[in-house]
């Protein structure tokens, strides 16, 4: 190799290394526009709002569970005919008919297919919500808010269609 060839081979590797680095930037850059970031749903909320509030969260919860108990009582969660129900008392087991419910049936990972559900037939404490078909199998997080009076509360459970007897609480 000559010296004139030696000299040359520097720029060229440090430009070919820069295209590359530019060529990797880009396809970052869609990629990451073809899968957008999907909000967090954690109690409902944005994650921000979540994050600022955490600490009501918790204190609302627990006034909640000293006053209340709620129960998910649906027998399994079916891909073709969900319905969920979910049973409202008092600590004196006396069911609680005038409860707020809204529920979220959410897929983990995105919110292209939620089903929201607030108008459940409401009968001695239970709370059932309309049948509904869940688009794809596979796992769900089923969110509700539960208000009543001036108590509210969260509860969120995780359960899958293809085991339609689990739940985590």
């Amino acid at each position: 190799m000559s010296k004139t060839s030696k000299a040359l081979y520097w720029p060229y590797a440090i430009t070919i290394s820069i295209l590359m680095i530019v060529a990797a930037s880009v396809a970052t850059i869609m990629v990451a526009l073809e899968n957008p970031v999907q909000m967090s749903d954690h109690n409902m909320q944005e994650y921000h709002d979540y994050d600022n509030n955490v600490n009501s969260f918790i204190v609302a919860k627990i006034k909640f569970n000293k006053r209340y108990d709620i129960d998910y009582i649906s027998e399994n969660l079916d891909q073709e005919r969900a319905v969920l129900v979910y049973k409202v008392t008092d600590k004196a087991k006396n069911a609680v008919d005038d409860a707020k419910i809204k529920v979220i049936i959410t897929h983990p990972g995105h919110n292209d297919l939620d089903i929201i559900l607030d108008d459940p037939l409401i009968e001695n404490g239970v709370y059932t919500f309309k049948e509904v078909k869940i688009a794809n199998p596979g796992r769900w997080n089923l969110m509700a808010h539960v208000v009543i009076g001036e108590d509210e509360r969260y509860y969120n459970l995780k359960a899958d269609t293809r085991n339609p007897n689990t739940f985590e609480y």
